[in-house]
């Protein structure tokens, strides 16, 4: 007798991350359920809901072209640089702050900016974001969340190289993270620790200045990943 497998679960945030939405977008399908069929909640921890990660998938490959996957941007010079605004309303988002949104909220699911500009006065200083027109059409042509399609093949950009015995206490990004966890791509990693199967990372060292994304010195990643390779070996 065979014993039926567990399904994988996944909260509203990593559900938000895989498919370019925000925790509350999710929400908000998930209230209109009656109307547009998303699944039902498959359990719960603590006050946070919990789907089965196989149906919410199916339902996003299946649920009827949005505007946005329809969206055809503007045709402007490759090189030009846009602002996160200017960003958003290329890529079709009605928020003009999507853009920022995903480089604050979701590490590695957005690409950095192509140039960081520093702005305004020693009192009062900000950087301004800005990126190539060229940058935002691979990123469409990739990202995740749009459901297969046919003919088109996706790989997922190869992560940096980065040394274990560098400086126990430099700060790394998601991106470093996840090549020194052993992880396949950023959206593997945000995944696993949306899910709380990295809890030696859940609380970072440290925020950037600018847009807060998450930061972790090497030594920490580094007992994360003795920890997990403990685990696998079970």
């Amino acid at each position: 007798m065979t014993s039926r497998r567990e399904p994988r679960l996944a909260d509203a945030a990593e559900i938000a991350a895989e498919q370019g939405l925000t925790p509350a977008r999710i929400s908000s399908l998930y209230t209109d359920r009656a109307e547009n069929g998303f699944p039902e909640v498959a359990a719960m921890r603590g006050r946070a809901r919990l789907w089965d990660h196989a149906e919410v998938t199916k339902w996003f490959a299946n649920r009827p072209p949005a505007r946005l996957r329809t969206h055809t941007p503007p045709a402007r010079d490759p090189q030009e640089l846009l602002n996160g605004a200017e960003a958003s309303r290329f890529l079709g988002y009605k928020n003009p702050n999507q853009v920022t949104t995903f480089v604050r909220d979701h590490p590695g699911y957005f690409p950095d900016p192509d140039v960081v500009e520093e702005m305004g006065t020693a009192e009062n200083p900000y950087r301004r974001q800005l990126w190539r027109v060229q940058t935002l059409l691979d990123w469409m042509a990739t990202r995740p969340g749009r459901g297969r399609q046919t003919g088109v093949k996706r790989t997922a950009s190869a992560l940096p190289d980065v040394p274990v015995d560098g400086d126990p206490h430099e700060l790394l990004g998601a991106t470093q993270a996840a090549a020194l966890l052993g992880f396949k791509s950023i959206n593997s990693f945000s995944s696993s620790l949306s899910q709380g199967n990295l809890p030696l990372l859940e609380t970072p060292d440290a925020l950037t200045e600018k847009g807060g994304r998450r930061r972790w010195t090497r030594r920490r990643i580094l007992e994360q990943a003795a920890q997990r390779r403990g685990k696998n070996r079970r």
